[in-house]
This record gives C-alpha cells, structure tokens and sequence, in this order.
C-alpha cells in the first residue's frame, strides 16, 4: 500500500488511444472524480481515484494528439491542478503499418504544440515499435525511412530523449497478418539490431537526444562498453518528481514486463481494451483485438 502522502500516478493508457478517440470519456471520469478499471485477465473492478489532491501526474500515451489539442483539455487539466506527461509515439509514414494515423507532417505539427505549451521535459518521443517484413514480391522494407525527419523536428521542439524497441509477435498479430497476401514480419538477427541502434544513437547525439530501448534486455547486454543506450522508463516517476516535485514511489511496476526489461515505475493503468477500442487499426498492435472504424 502506498503512503496516504503519495499521490498516484494515472497512465492514460498502454491499452488504448484515450487523447485520440475517448477525451470525452476521460473527462467526464475526471469530473466525477474516478475511475473504474476492469482487469484484463481477472476482470476485477477497481475504483481509482481521479482528483488533484489523489493523482499526482497524468501520463498520455498517443500517436494522434490532435483531438486533445483541439478540444484544449491539457489547458483545462493543468487549470484544474493537474500535472501532465507525455508519451508521443511518432513513427514514418506507413499506410501499410500504421494506415488510421494521421499524415506526418500533422503528427509532428502536434509535436511542436505540446513543446510549446508544455515543458519537452515532459514528453518522450516514441519511435516504436522498430519493423521488418516483406510483401508480397518479397521486398524487405522497415519502417526508419522518415527518422532523420522527426529526429531533427524533435531536436528543434527540445525533445531529449527517443524510446524504441524491435517489434515483438503475438498470436493478434499473427492473425492479422495472416489475412494479407505474401506479407510478413521480420525478426533481424541481434547484430542487425545491434548496428541499427548504435546507428540510431550516432544520428540522435548528434542532435542532443538519448536514445533508450524499452524490453530490450537481450540487446542491452550486447551493446558496446562506450554506449550511451540506456534502459527506458515510458513512466519515471523519478522524472516525474524532479519536474513537478511532490512525493512518488519510486518502485518497479511489478505489472509490466520487467523481466524483458521494463524500466516503469509504478502507475494504475485505465481504458479498456475492448470497452474502448483503438482505431489505428496498426499491423503490429498487441492491443487491439482485431481490425475496426472509428464510428461516424
């Protein structure tokens, strides 16, 4: 149990796209005060307490923050108290991969506006997952093509830190992919990801940005002695406390993938899966459960 003095930290969510497609929502939750949280697996309810004086920081994840920014809530949010992070997964153009996101050049747009209404302190650009596969004429693509562009955009905007990570497969991804001819995914042997990441930490330095790997514990350790990668942490709340202050646990979030090599601290997670689907509808999710439209 945490300190009564602690506040918490709300993730907003690893399961879902909330600025994207359910601000409404979130808000209303936040006007009433919690939030309820059904496990995935247990389907155990929980009430989650959503008030200033409860909630410590608030932490987005998205890859469209154009519905948030237009409908002005991060302004109200830190009006009402709220201390606010964010986690701004911004990868190339991709229809095939990513055919629901919106263009990049709108994509980094936002990116521009969140740096310049919040501290780039506070947001971590995400260029996740890292992707390999063929099509159908046994063409091998990735998806790095536009990184030196959002790199340089991202320098510019202040941003110090890249998170990124090598696609994993999962049975949802399996089936998905299954219903396209002739494609597949790719997994690069250890020294092609090692090259690659060592040639994305050359490109980022040279820009002042860090680069970290998220569940990539195999990799880290193969990594050169004078390398400058390091372990992510998509919720530091040590961070957290360094820009906002305050108290905050410090401890490992005992329900993410720390054995891969996780770096969260602790954080409740809302959203739904299913009760609030992502319209993305990305090739490589590992969240959504299968293919959908955003209802008109």
């Amino acid at each position: 149990m945490l300190e009564p003095s602690i506040r918490i930290v709300i993730s907003a969510s690893r399961r879902t796209d909330i600025p994207a497609f359910y601000m409404k929502w979130f808000m209303d939750r936040i006007k009433k005060g919690t939030f309820e949280t059904i496990n995935p697996y247990s389907r155990h309810i929980s009430i989650v307490p959503a008030t200033p004086d409860k909630v410590h920081t608030i932490v987005f994840w998205s890859k469209n923050f154009g519905p948030f920014i237009k409908g002005k809530f991060g302004k109200e949010l830190k009006r009402t108290g709220y201390n606010l992070f964010f986690n701004f997964t911004i990868n190339s153009d991709s229809q095939s991969l990513e055919p629901d996101v919106p263009p990049l050049n709108e994509r980094l747009d936002q990116l521009d506006y969140l740096c310049s209404h919040f501290d780039p302190k506070s947001i971590n650009w995400r260029f996740d997952p890292l992707c390999f596969y063929k099509t159908k004429n046994q063409e091998t693509k990735n998806n790095l093509d536009d990184f030196s562009i959002i790199a340089n955009k991202a320098s510019r905007c202040g941003i110090r830190r890249c998170i990124t990570s090598f696609m994993d497969s999962y049975p949802k991804i399996q089936k998905r992919i299954d219903l396209i001819p002739g494609f597949s995914f790719i997994e690069p042997p250890l020294e092609r990801k090692k090259q690659i990441v060592l040639e994305m930490e050359k490109e980022l330095g040279a820009r002042r940005i860090s680069l970290q790997t998220c569940c990539e514990k195999e990799l880290m350790k193969h990594l050169p002695a004078d390398s400058s990668i390091t372990k992510s942490s998509c919720i530091p709340n040590d961070l957290l406390a360094e820009i906002f202050g305050g108290d905050l646990s410090f401890k490992k979030d005992s329900g993410q993938r720390i054995k891969h090599g996780c770096g969260c601290m602790v954080s409740i997670d809302i959203g739904s899966y299913h009760l609030h689907p992502c319209y993305h509808n990305c090739l490589f999710c590992y969240a959504n459960p299968s293919p959908g439209r955003k209802p008109v």
